[in-house]
């Protein structure tokens, strides 16, 4: 199922700061507030800027991808999913409300992802 962003649904708030720019692309770094189901894709949607390789939300977007240098587009095509990974998951435990982090590096195709847009991006 496909979501939207609609002033009738359920409330959903993603902040979101910019980590690291690349000459057309930009890392971000996402904290939800809430969980609804595709949200952090359906909010950069809406404000024009999909994820890399994202074929539900982003396919209106396929001019940007075409902006990539050759290797960056390789790169996304060899993706195969979208260019997204939960670094942190922090939860309350349910039964004594401690703080659980969970962390996860990001994985080698995402690093190459990375690479591949450019050494030089420019940090935030």
């Amino acid at each position: 199922t496909r979501m939207a962003v609609s002033a009738r649904g359920r409330e959903a708030t993603t902040h979101y700061k910019v980590v690291q720019r690349f000459a057309h692309a930009t890392l971000l770094e996402c904290r939800l507030e809430t969980g609804r189901t595709h949200q952090v894709r359906v909010h950069l949607a809406a404000i024009g800027h999909p994820l890399l390789g994202d074929h539900t939300y982003g396919s209106g977007f396929k001019t940007k991808a075409n902006q990539l240098s050759a290797s960056a587009r390789e790169e996304v095509e060899a993706l195969g999913r979208q260019a997204l990974h939960a670094y942190m998951l922090a939860i309350e435990h349910p039964l004594d409300g401690r703080h659980l982090e969970f962390r996860s590096e990001l994985p080698d195709d995402l690093l190459r992802l990375r690479h591949s847009l450019g050494a030089k991006g420019t940090p935030a």
